[in-house]
């Protein structure tokens, strides 16, 4: 069994910064590939990024490139999205979520690549 705990959702103004963590435990973090995904209200869960279990490789969605940064320290057993710049419409419920395998060598945007998730941690930006 595996528990995420998000933290450090927040109200903000439009261009402000927030960083959310998702704190880990219950199996080996260090070896899973980690993603960040957001729903927005009345909306699909959507992919914001992903990083490999070995910080060998990042991706992010397009929506979210050059604004967000995902960052992991196994050490610690969080993963971190820094999120700068934000805009109205980024306002969603984030949750972090573990990949289904250990030591994959490609990461996913697809929800179902992911076997564990995190209650959510809301982030409203306002104009």
């Amino acid at each position: 069994q595996v528990q995420l705990v998000e933290s450090g959702g927040g109200l903000v103004q439009a261009g402000d910064s927030l960083r959310l963590s998702c704190a880990a435990s219950g199996r080996s973090f260090s070896n899973y590939n980690m993603g960040w995904f957001r729903q927005a209200p009345g909306k699909e869960r959507e992919f914001v990024a992903a990083i490999r279990w070995n910080v060998g490789s990042i991706y992010y969605a397009d929506s979210v490139k050059g604004r967000f940064t995902i960052s992991r320290d196994n050490a610690k057993n969080t993963v971190y999205l820094q999120m700068n710049s934000l805009k109205p419409e980024d306002t969603a419920a984030y949750y972090c979520a573990a990949d289904v395998a250990p030591f994959r060598s490609s990461l996913s945007k697809l929800r179902g690549e992911y076997e564990y998730w995190g209650q959510g941690t809301q982030v409203t930006v306002s104009s």
